[in-house]
């Protein structure tokens, strides 16, 4: 295959340029940032806002249903949609769509009409766009970073959304504080500078986006200059939509390493998931006051975002068996120490220890999986791994939930969590895929 302009240019014997001077890529990263922290603030505003126009807890647990659903629906045909269509066109028309968005949600509070149905609307239109962008953004990685930058690309990514965790809900919080309709227009704002960004991005030319090639390597034939105007249009579109998603599942789940680490990953998640409801639940027993609960999330934040910053460093130096089955033991250790330690800042500590090898095991899949993904098919494959991680943090929370309820008391559940990631660890210890879990090579030319 051939590459995007920075790999173009080291075949041609030219050096590619750093991840910091590289313009595309800095671009991606922080149209995404942008994204992800307005996602953060939209998290929390939204339900102060419905709690602070004496919303009942079913309103706002439809507004969250609503998110989640959304995306579920969505993230596996915009898979699809990622792979037939040019991908910055498709995430400049989100982000502006988002704007608007935002906009008519701050425009209502400014001139006191707010509605209910309008939150619902917008959420919803959030859950649409934000599955519709983040596939066209993980496909546009590799065509931006020659292969040998590419975990280091996406050790930097796996730092970003820490980075809008740690910021993003004390941002809502402050703005709401001052003006209700500040954090919606705040986040019009981030949207807008985002589009704004992606005017600028360059994608090569020449996709393989059919479904004709879905089982084949991509050509990814770019032209003499190596850099599109983004009005290449759609690809495959004389190609049923339901052949090319069926296609994109056909061959994740003909490919062992992909299909079992993604099953890894959606049972960890699932797992992870109920423990943060539980650990939640166990605050609440012990009565730990708000400032306390706040710094105990917020070390979670910081440890994924430190083990972010070292990722690229340690993916450089140790093997990737060691990476998974590592962060899995870490995982189901930390969480059986959670059950004797004293609720609050101790819990923090470990949460932040496990959150510190996330991005790393996170870098590891992603770079092989982007890797041996055909360009064609990298959309497809993006959304059928969202669609599963998806499904595991809604499904986690409610299973968190119900575990303390029916076991009586968070103790309880915090052990039986421990025990589902230690039989989590077992079986990855016992998979020959992920005791030999294989370090991504050159992509085939």
């Amino acid at each position: 295959m051939t590459t995007a302009p920075t790999e173009t240019a080291a075949a041609r014997g030219g050096a590619a340029v750093p991840l910091s001077r590289n313009r595309a890529y800095n671009i991606l990263w922080s149209s995404q940032l942008m994204s992800e922290l307005a996602m953060e603030v939209a998290a929390v505003a939204v339900p102060l806002l419905i709690l602070a126009r004496h919303g009942s807890p079913l309103q706002l647990g439809l507004a969250s249903s609503a998110l989640a659903a959304a995306h579920m629906v969505a993230v596996v045909p915009a898979g699809m949609i990622a792979d037939r269509w040019d991908r910055r066109a498709l995430m400049l028309g989100c982000q502006l769509l988002r704007v608007l968005g935002m906009a008519s949600l701050a425009g209502a509070l400014l001139l006191d009409r707010y509605a209910f149905w309008h939150v619902l609307l917008v959420v919803v239109l959030e859950g649409l766009l934000g599955s519709v962008f983040d596939p066209a953004e993980h496909a546009a990685l590799p065509q931006v970073v020659p292969p040998d930058q590419l975990s280091t690309a996406v050790a930097r990514n796996a730092a970003r959304p820490y980075v809008a965790t740690l910021v993003g809900p004390g941002v809502a919080g402050f703005l709401f504080s001052a003006l209700p309709l500040g954090p919606f227009l705040a986040n019009a704002v981030m949207f807008a500078l985002s589009s704004v960004a992606l005017c600028f991005l360059r994608l090569p030319r020449g996709r393989a986006g059919t479904a004709a090639g879905a089982g084949t390597p991509d050509a990814d034939a770019a032209d003499g200059t190596g850099e599109a105007d983004g009005t290449d249009g759609a690809d495959g579109a004389g190609e049923p939509a339901g052949r090319d998603i069926a296609a994109g599942f056909r061959w994740v789940l003909g490919q062992p390493v992909i299909r079992t680490t993604m099953a890894w990953m959606m049972v960890t998640n699932l797992v992870f998931s109920a423990l943060l409801i539980v650990l939640l639940a166990m605050s609440g027993e012990d009565r730990v006051g708000p400032g306390e609960l706040g710094l105990t999330m917020a070390c979670f934040g910081a440890g994924g975002l430190l083990g972010g910053l070292f990722a690229a460093r340690l993916h450089a130096v140790a093997r990737p068996p060691v990476i998974l089955l590592g962060f899995t033991w870490t995982a189901a250790l930390g969480a059986a120490l959670m059950a004797v330690v004293p609720t609050g800042l101790p819990q923090g500590a470990l949460l932040a220890v496990m959150a510190f090898f996330a991005p790393l095991a996170n870098t590891t899949v992603l770079t092989y999986q982007l890797t041996v993904t055909p360009d064609a098919l990298r959309g497809r494959m993006s959304g059928v791994a969202g669609f599963c991680s998806g499904g595991a943090g809604v499904a986690g929370p409610a299973l968190g939930g119900a575990l303390t309820g029916l076991v009586g008391g968070g103790t309880a559940a915090v052990l039986l969590c421990a025990g589902c990631l230690v039989l989590v660890a077992l079986a990855a210890t016992a998979s020959p895929t992920l005791r030999r879990f294989p370090a991504p090579g050159p992509r085939a030319s």
